[in-house]
């Protein structure tokens, strides 16, 4: 390391991964303790000769060498620290007169005791671990599997709701735009085209994973594989001790997005708000990526309660989470991890959820029009998605000619709005065209679309699709027999 990087380091003092030791009378047990929460944690490094200000004091320059020696004594000694470790401390020349001893810890694959203690970093902190819940989400952090993998081999076809399939393969159909291979297959097949169902090479049990039973699980069976699965929706607007709406939302992941979507329809206003010439519900589109997020991502086999909290100023997301990293995320530094990848792409073949980080890209872009501010990422065992909410704000937007020239200036506060019709101005000219065909024919297929536009089916049917989300239309049917016809509360 040189000195000008650690001189950054000394300036910005203390953190979850910086840790100063004075060290002045040789190297103590809390030393120790630091390096064991590192290695239990995301890693770290370690300044000894160093106050807890990022002041420099030193260690003595001639006790430097004996002080690593014994340093590597220790955390290779399996009565002390177990599993031992292999670090090599280096002595660095701070200046003429100072001496400190710098020692990088990664993140270890196992987890980790001093003196038969179980040591995590909590901010700046060592923080002494001997709650079992907390041991055990420790070990969910190290393993390098995916608990959703978990194979049941008692797990029975009867134990899953199969009444949700013919409704997962019409979503998928209409996701893909039209032809899914889901549709094709019978219920066993399309569970394991989705990886539902496997073989574990290591143990060699088969059947039905955890992912399945999340999905798809009758809730007496989620209840037995995963009993402390929840989760809390709450609004805290008016009485923020308790509450002023809640449900307790425990079935599959299925169903529970469609619930806890309902929730946040039910409890936040929808704004105004145009993108291009699309009328979009900035509010549906928040809720569906808080929600499908806290779904897919969550750590099932946590004790944690997970939370949908709506706050007068804010609202958030909260559940157990297998870290990777800790501290905020940001566009910027985002890197996607999917922590349940089977569930996550299941998710995604039926449009719940979109390509891996587009969630928070989109939450970030549309946060601002929603409440004027960003939002937060929180990466931690627990994960928490942070939404700030403004009743009183309320997105302009202005129609530009030439370099800047503003000729329009609109406030969405002042559209007119009724609250029993949606105005469905401002359509594309595709758009406009198939509302006609519907106001003088009753509805329309995506065939009659296709040749109405001059447009392939697949881009007939995204039309559409978006007219489906604008609320101007309402899909009925299913398969070859689905038409689109014009919603009551439409002018």
């Amino acid at each position: 390391m040189d000195l000008k990087e650690l001189q950054s380091i000394l300036t910005i003092g203390e953190t979850v991964a910086v840790e100063f030791k004075r060290c002045g009378n040789g190297i103590e047990n809390d030393t120790y303790e630091t390096v064991c929460s590192f290695l239990n944690r995301f890693g770290g490094d370690l300044f000894m000769g160093v106050l807890d200000d990022g002041s420099v004091l030193g260690v003595p320059e001639k006790a430097a060498s004996d002080m690593v020696k014994n340093f590597i004594k220790v955390i290779s000694n399996p009565v002390l620290f177990s599993p031992t470790i292999y670090l090599v401390p280096e002595i660095i020349k701070y200046d003429e007169k100072r001496t400190i001893i710098h020692v990088h810890i990664p993140p270890s694959a196992e987890v980790h005791s001093y003196r038969k203690v179980i040591y995590d970093r909590v901010d700046d902190a060592d923080v002494k671990v001997t709650a079992t819940g907390a041991i055990a989400q420790m070990y969910i952090r190290k393993q390098n599997i995916f608990t959703e993998k978990k194979i049941y081999p008692y797990a029975r076809m009867e134990d899953l709701r199969l009444d949700l399939l013919p409704k997962i393969r019409i979503m998928a159909q209409n996701h893909a735009g039209g032809h899914h291979p889901w549709t094709g297959m019978d219920d066993q097949e399309l569970l394991k085209s989705a990886g539902l169902y496997g073989r574990d090479i290591v143990t060699g049990e088969e059947g039905y994973n955890l992912a399945a039973i999340m999905l798809l699980g009758k809730d007496e069976v989620i209840l037995n594989v995963a009993p402390a699965y929840v989760t809390d929706a709450l609004v805290r607007k008016v009485n923020v001790d308790r509450y002023d709406d809640r449900e307790i939302v425990k079935t599959n992941l299925i169903e529970s997005y469609s619930q806890l979507l309902e929730f946040g329809r039910k409890n936040l206003p929808d704004k105004f708000f145009l993108e291009g010439v699309v009328n979009k519900s900035l509010r549906n589109t928040i809720v569906r990526e808080m929600v499908s997020n806290t779904l897919m991502h969550r750590e099932f086999t946590s004790s944690y309660t997970a939370k949908f909290v709506i706050e007068k100023e804010r609202m958030y997301v909260e559940n157990a989470n297998r870290a990777t990293k800790e501290g905020f995320i940001t566009v910027d530094n985002l890197e996607p991890d999917s922590k349940n990848p089977i569930i996550a792409a299941f998710f995604r073949n039926i449009g719940y959820a979109d390509q891996l980080g587009s969630g928070v890209r989109k939450l970030f872009k549309y946060s601002k029009y929603y409440s004027g501010k960003d939002p937060q990422f929180v990466e931690n065992d627990i994960f928490r998605i942070i939404v700030p909410l403004d009743d009183e704000y309320s997105f302009d937007y202005g129609t530009k000619i030439g370099a800047g020239d503003v000729i329009e200036i609109k406030s969405a506060d002042k559209m007119p709005i009724s609250a029993d019709k949606m105005p469905i101005n401002n359509l594309t000219v595709q758009q406009s065209i198939i509302l006609n065909f519907i106001k003088e024919n009753g509805q329309i297929t995506s065939h009659q679309a296709e040749e109405l536009l001059k447009v392939k089916q697949r881009r007939a049917r995204i039309i559409l699709g978006e007219m489906v989300e604008m609320e101007i239309l309402e899909r009925q049917g299913s398969y070859k027999s689905t038409v689109y016809v014009l919603k009551d509360n439409c002018l």
